[in-house]
This record gives structure tokens, C-alpha cells and sequence, in this order.
């Protein structure tokens, strides 16, 4: 497994294609949420991911502060395989890159209600009521350093 660190603007126009298709195919097909998956935000964001040979097997964009939120924030997490690490793994990478990259102390994420448990181990913890994000309950969560 490969990890993949980029700038918007270092990502090749096949990377781009298969953020963007994982990307959909998770959060507009498979959640049955339509709504503006591409933003402008990507465009100011770290792209990070694990890939094989197979393709990306993980997801996730760190963005700097003011972009999204506030704070420095991670979002668009994806992990392919289930009950692997996989996901652990992909967002110990996004607090690294968030830290290193945009110095935070604090890291923002609004996570699906049902991944409070997940986000909790690496630290996270709940700082708002749940509230809907297209139609999906979310609730906002910070990590400090």
C-alpha cells in the first residue's frame, strides 16, 4: 500500500478522476445524497490517500483554516475495506498532515453520528448537538494536540 500526499494542483488528471469517482460512488451513489460532492474546497486542500494496485483504497482532504471551518479540518474520509485499519490508518495520516503541513493544534471534522465511536478513539470528541447534512446526521468534533 502506497500513501499519497498532494496538493490540488500536484495531482495528476487520473488521480483527480479517481478521487472524484470514489468520492461520488460513496457519498452521492451509495448514501443515495444528492448533492455538490466537487467544491471549490478541493481546491485549497491536501489530498491524501492509500492505493495498491487496485486502485485508492483510502480517502481524505486536509484543509486549512477558514476553508470549511474555523479550525484546520479533515473531510471526505473514505476507507474501501471495513474492519481492516484501513481507516485508522488513512486519518492518522490526515492529523500528521493537518499538524505538519498547517501547524494545527486544533483539527475539526463533522462526522456521521454513527461514526462518533471510530472518531473517538483517535481522539476526537463531540463539540455540537447532531445536526443534517444532506439529509445525513452529522455531529461536529475536535482533536486537540
Amino acid at each position: 500500500m502506497k500513501l499519497v500526499k498532494k496538493r490540488f494542483s500536484e495531482l495528476s488528471a487520473e488521480e483527480l478522476f479517481e478521487i472524484y469517482k470514489l468520492r461520488v460512488a460513496v457519498f452521492v451513489v451509495e448514501q443515495a445524497c444528492p448533492y455538490q460532492e466537487v467544491d471549490d474546497a478541493d481546491k485549497d486542500a491536501y489530498h491524501v490517500f492509500l492505493r495498491d494496485e487496485d486502485g485508492i483504497q483510502a480517502y481524505l482532504r486536509v484543509l486549512p483554516k477558514g476553508v470549511t471551518m474555523e479550525e484546520v479540518a479533515i473531510g471526505r474520509v473514505i476507507a474501501l475495506k471495513r474492519g481492516c485499519g484501513m481507516g485508522r490508518k488513512i486519518m492518522q495520516e490526515g492529523i500528521d498532515t493537518a499538524q505538519t503541513v498547517f501547524g494545527a493544534e486544533i483539527i475539526a471534522i463533522e462526522a456521521q453520528s454513527y461514526a462518533k465511536g471510530f472518531y473517538e478513539k483517535l481522539g476526537f470528541v463531540q463539540v455540537s448537538e447532531e445536526f443534517l447534512e444532506d439529509g445525513i446526521p452529522h455531529i461536529k468534533m475536535i482533536r486537540r494536540s
